[in-house]
This record gives structure tokens, C-alpha cells and sequence, in this order.
């Protein structure tokens, strides 16, 4: 599925979207997630311009947060929590390791551990429905985080609602409360 560039109005695939500005803009700011481009483009920008964005570098930084989370609790997976980072509603639970920490951090981009297909998972590689990380919070126990989100596309559940968290217990059965954002038959043709 592809994400449509605001500044450039040029489609690109989710994979290589990323944040196009300067040093001087983060990609956890919301401005990140409306100015995308290729990453073949932003070197070329970059290049004219004679300047790396700090934002994107994987460096001493990012190993020393890596370095204070917990990795060794759960078999190297640690919970990530997903919220909206504007309404603060939870829309998932997924597992991070290692990789896909760093992958997030490098890319600006929610990436987790696949528990059931055991690899790298960009969170909307399918259906474009990727989460730009806007904060991430760490606990107490530096094993679980909270990765605040702009959600694109509107939905983070695989069935097409804006929660995973789409069903609520009434008695003993479960009443859909969310709403329906997408049609994933549509959305997930193969």
C-alpha cells in the first residue's frame, strides 16, 4: 500500500516513506509525518544541502536506551503498547526484540517481532496503515514501553477497526463497540 506525500504529492511505498527534513525537526515531532519521500530522494537532498538528519542516525544514543531496556525478560520480547498519541485510546499490544527496536528508532516507523511468523514486522507493510512514532515511554522495569502513534490510515487492527481493542464484554459474550474503518478482504487481497 503506498502513503501519499503531502509536500511532494507523489506516492510511495510504506517502506520507503521516510521523514525528508532537516536536522532541525525530529521524526517523534507530528510534522515528520506529513513530509515523506523516497530514501533514494533524501539522499540526493541531502547531499545538495551537505547535511544528515540527526534524527535518523542509529547511534551511542540510541544504544544507550537500547542498553537500559530489559531485553533479557520474556526470551529477549518485550511488550509495546500502542496508543493513539492524540486521544490516548489503546490500539494494540505487539512484542518488541532487539531488532525491531532499533529498526523503530532508526526509521521513525512502529516495527515489531512476529510471534506467529518469528520475524521483522513494519506495522501497515500490507495494507499501509503504518504508525509514525510521535513518543516513546519506557517503565519502571525498563520491559515494557509505550509507543504513541499517528496512526495512518485510520485503523491498526488486521479487521479493519481503529483498536484491536474493538470488543467489549457484556455478560458472557462480546459486543462489538469500535467502529469498522477499512474492509480487510478489500484491504488484504493476495
Amino acid at each position: 500500500m503506498d502513503l501519499i506525500c503531502e509536500k511532494y504529492q507523489k506516492k510511495f511505498s510504506a517502506e520507503d516513506a521516510v521523514c525528508a527534513h532537516l536536522e532541525e525537526y525530529c521524526r517523534f515531532r507530528e510534522a515528520c509525518i506529513i513530509n515523506f519521500t523516497t530514501r533514494e530522494q533524501q539522499r540526493e537532498e541531502r547531499r545538495e544541502q551537505d547535511s544528515v538528519c540527526k534524527c535518523r542516525a542509529v547511534g551511542a544514543e540510541n544504544q544507550e536506551i537500547m542498553d537500559k531496556l530489559n531485553f533479557a525478560k520474556g526470551d529477549g520480547l518485550l511488550p509495546a503498547i500502542v496508543q493513539d498519541h492524540q486521544s490516548g485510546e489503546v490500539l494494540m499490544l505487539a512484542y518488541i526484540n532487539e531488532e525491531s527496536w532499533l529498526k523503530t528508532l532508526e526509521t521513525g516507523k512502529a516495527h515489531y517481532w512476529s510471534r506467529s511468523r518469528q520475524k521483522l514486522w513494519l506495522k501497515g507493510e500490507s495494507s499501509g496503515h503504518v504508525q509514525m512514532i510521535q513518543e516513546i515511554m519506557v517503565d519502571c522495569d525498563e520491559d515494557t514501553v509505550v509507543f504513541k502513534v499517528e496512526q495512518i490510515g485510520g485503523a491498526a487492527c488486521h479487521k479493519g477497526y481503529a483498536s484491536c481493542f474493538f470488543r467489549k464484554v457484556e455478560g458472557d459474550s462480546f459486543a462489538v463497540k469500535g467502529r469498522l474503518v477499512f474492509d480487510p478482504q478489500e484491504v488484504y487481497k493476495k
